[in-house]
């Protein structure tokens, strides 16, 4: 039987929701996705995510918050943004 995490999981790792800000990986491996929601509208009852920052950043900590950034896009609904994050975090994570 496979272990319960804690997270809501997507593509068998975390996502994580602060706020306007999504996560998406483990702090424990080299990168993770972060999604920062810019823009929403009005869809009936729902507020729904329309503009929303994809960067992949590095989880290092000897490196500057600045440098962190290796890739970032800004893309129109919360699907296309999960679609390229979870691209670019495969990716990364296999050119160990």
């Amino acid at each position: 039987m496979a272990e319960k995490s804690p997270f809501l999981m997507y593509k068998g790792r975390p996502l994580v929701r602060s706020g306007n800000v999504l996560y998406y990986g483990s702090m424990a491996e080299k990168c993770v996705i972060m999604l920062q929601i810019l823009t929403t509208k009005d869809e009936g009852d729902l507020m729904m995510a329309e503009k929303i920052q994809v960067q992949l950043l590095s989880t290092d900590p000897n490196v500057r918050m600045k440098d962190r950034i290796l890739k970032k896009s800004e893309k129109v609904g919360l699907y296309n943004a999960m679609d390229i994050g979870s691209i670019w975090l495969e990716r990364a994570l296999s050119d160990k």
